[in-house]
């Protein structure tokens, strides 16, 4: 099997990217096995850093940061010089994954639920797995952590990594900082030695080698330069010889360097395996800067969570040397995230998946990728950046894209190709171009509806998940502050509430253990939190060190299932309150207060859920 497929690398080679396509789906047809079909298809690892920006690479003029792997692979690849993303983490990756607008698959938030990847949606990793790949994700998720939104349930057979947000959030497991980490395999806790990037990039290789002549589709999503930042002190080294640069900015360049460091560590053992020439590796960034756009944002205004370019215009390499993507070159069209999945598939030549797919807002790039002067349609992009908020307002920080104009919120027009930094409104100058894009703006915001988007619901009791775990950063909120989705916003019992949407699975009753502190931390509803180290690398690390945790003097706690209330007295030393509950299948909300002797309630802010053993 291994002879055959470098037989046909070289053949698609030879054909460059206009004729691999086509070579492949000829093969296809002669050959009516499956196994001897799917050997012949590229092995693909699709790589997206968290909070990376545009600028934040060396080959792309930045003159700090060393990068000296990434500079290689740009060196070698297509480039889209024009590529956007959502601002924000979330929705990227759900636009990536369905090859939709994030806008369509209830995805627009980074939390309070908001972030559920629609069950509808079909995901790339589906589609792989449907043509015989192998699939595993490595990293951050951010789509949901209980079924049937795991990457577990979307059609990754293997997955390490965190669930919903990243290190800190408040359904991360408690004290996670990057070093030394608790981490979900396959939708159980397992502890990790080392950084968490080096870990993601050990877990793909692993994978990958155990793929044998399988052919496996990675979706490595490491969750750096993001913070928090836990760098050992040789890291930083390289940086803290600039004086000029802040602390927070030589963490941010140290981790990127970092993963840096492991993406030369996976070219040299798929080369090593001959399995570089016949692997395609795409790289892109999931928003805009978060930590070095005051040293270098390649001339850009805006970072992440702006609507203008230096919020959603990212780096995106692409390199396959048997399918003749290895060659230097740029593109400068208008493209994006949700274009990356029927580029795949026509690249791939993938099979659907038996459940149909929703219609694809992405348009294949190969067109672009035989011809950088290809014709190319002058589409109309549109980005909303409402984080946090529960009901979407029109307008507010909005960007229309085309391939000459930005509209900013109806209101501020850039000519993107005369003025890139984005410095002259010239609206006033293009009325009648104000006004078409207003227009076609309003037409997509009449379609999504946005405002009635339905809740996604977990399903509580279903055989593909024992327990249930409800935390704050899914509470659909019932005010807009204070935040609830970090561990620092629980550790300060910050006093707010909502409620949590789900669906139960069948009829029967449910165990709904109700909770201060995670189960892992086994501490009582009332006791407080001393302040702790919360990693033990060595003493030259330098550690998230978080504060003291508030201490809430509950007597009493209260369940609310539906229309249901319960309500149970504390004891002394007790580190939550169980409830059973009868109930009926279907869909229905939970809410869970702390009450205290005066009678003030907050939100409890965690639920463990499961069917009771009969």
């Amino acid at each position: 099997m291994r002879t055959t497929t470098v037989l046909l690398a070289s053949v698609l080679f030879m054909a460059g990217i206009g004729g691999a396509a086509e070579v492949q789906r000829d093969l296809n047809k002669a050959n009516p096995n499956p196994r001897d079909v799917l050997v012949q298809r590229p092995n693909v690892i699709l790589i997206l850093t968290d909070d990376q920006g545009y600028g934040d690479l060396a080959c792309h003029g930045n003159p700090v940061i060393r990068t000296p792997h990434l500079d290689k692979l740009h060196s070698e690849a297509v480039r889209f010089t024009n590529f956007h993303v959502n601002a924000f983490c979330a929705p990227t990756r759900a636009a990536l994954m369905t090859g939709r607008m994030s806008d369509r698959t209830h995805v627009r938030t980074t939390v309070y639920g908001r972030n559920h990847l629609n069950r509808d949606e079909v995901t790339m990793a589906e589609f792989f797995k449907a043509s015989g790949y192998r699939t595993g994700h490595f990293g951050k998720w951010h789509l949901g952590r209980n079924t049937p939104y795991r990457p577990m349930d979307r059609g990754f057979d293997q997955w390490v990594g965190h669930g919903d947000g990243g290190t800190g959030t408040s359904s991360d497991y408690w004290g996670n900082d990057k070093m030394n980490d608790t981490y979900w395999r396959n939708g159980k806790w397992e502890t990790f030695s080392g950084f968490c990037t080096d870990i993601y990039f050990d877990e793909s290789m692993r994978f990958i080698e155990a793929s044998n002549d399988e052919p496996f589709f990675v979706y490595l999503a490491t969750n750096v330069p993001h913070s928090p930042w836990n760098v050992p002190r040789e890291w930083r080294e390289p940086y803290e010889e600039n004086s000029e640069l802040p602390s927070a900015t030589v963490d941010f360049y140290a981790t990127l360097s970092r993963f840096d460091y492991n993406l030369g560590r996976l070219r040299s053992f798929l080369a090593h395996r001959a399995l570089d020439e016949n692997t395609l590796i795409v790289y892109l960034t999931d928003n805009g800067t978060s930590g070095g756009d005051r040293v270098f944002n390649a001339g850009m205004r805006g970072r992440k969570g702006s609507v203008y370019e230096g919020g959603h215009r990212v780096p995106c390499f692409m390199h396959w040397p048997a399918g003749g993507i290895n060659k230097a070159t740029d593109i400068d069209r208008l493209t994006n995230h949700f274009d990356l999945l029927p580029t795949l598939i026509e690249l791939c030549s993938l099979e659907s998946p038996t459940r149909r797919h929703l219609e694809f807002d992405g348009k294949s790039l190969v067109p672009l990728l035989k011809d950088a002067d290809a014709s190319w349609p002058d589409r109309s992009l549109f980005l909303h950046v409402q984080n946090v908020r529960e009901i979407p307002v029109k307008w507010l920080n909005s960007v229309v894209l085309t391939e000459q104009w930005r509209l900013i919120q109806g209101k501020e027009l850039y000519d993107i190709k005369r003025d890139p930094s984005q410095k002259q409104n010239v609206a006033h100058k293009h009325p009648s171009v104000v006004a078409e894009l207003r227009q076609r703006y309003e037409h997509h915001w009449a379609e999504l509806d946005m405002a009635h988007h339905p809740y996604e619901r977990p399903i509580i009791g279903s055989p593909h998940e024992a327990e249930t775990w409800l935390a704050p950063d899914a509470w659909i909120l019932d005010k807009a502050t204070p935040h609830t989705w970090n561990q620092s916003h629980v550790r300060a019992g910050a006093d707010n509430s909502g409620f949590w949407p789900v669906e139960i699975a069948s009829p029967g009753t449910y165990q709904f253990d109700v909770r201060r502190w995670p189960k892992e931390l086994d501490l009582p509803v009332t006791a407080a939190l001393e302040a702790q180290r919360t990693s033990d690398i060595d003493s030259q690390g330098r550690p998230v060190q978080p504060g003291k945790g508030t201490a809430i003097p509950a007597v009493r706690v209260e369940l609310v299932v539906g229309e249901e209330t319960y309500e149970m007295k504390l004891s002394d030393g007790d580190a939550g309150a169980r409830f059973d509950v009868p109930l009926p299948a279907g869909p229905t909300n939970i809410r869970a207060w702390l009450i205290d002797a005066q009678g003030n309630k907050r939100g409890a802010y965690y639920v463990y859920a499961r069917k009771a053993q009969p």
